[in-house]
């Protein structure tokens, strides 16, 4: 697994939402929330399994991530390890708590679509 810069790393930490393309719907963006929990990046479906973005990259797909003027080419994991998902789960509660649709973020039939990113 290679990780990302620094620099991407911190914007991406910045970033309250990005846009997302996957490689099968290269036309159409949506835009999602990221979080960083520490070198790592993670995503994770708002609309549990039925997210077309989410079923695009749920076999570990390749997609873009567009923000801040920047198009960055991921590579999506599925994370299976339950340390890796509860530090993702305290990130969303961190970054986003403010937010009403936070604690939809963290419910537990929302977790299994977390997903790693890593350069591509």
């Amino acid at each position: 697994m290679t990780n990302f810069d620094a620099d991407t790393l911190r914007a991406l930490r910045d970033a309250k939402e990005v846009a997302i393309r996957t490689e099968k719907h290269p036309k159409s963006a949506v835009v999602i929330w990221v979080v960083v929990a520490g070198d790592q990046l993670f995503v994770r479906s708002f609309r549990g399994a039925k997210g077309r973005w989410y079923r695009d990259l749920a076999e570990g797909g390749p997609a873009t991530l567009e923000f801040g003027g920047r198009r960055l080419a991921v590579q999506a994991v599925p994370a299976n390890d339950e340390t890796a998902i509860a530090r993702a789960s305290r990130e969303y509660l961190a970054k986003y708590g403010s937010s009403s649709y936070a604690r939809a973020m963290v419910q537990p039939d929302v977790l299994p679509t977390t997903l790693r990113l890593d350069p591509r």
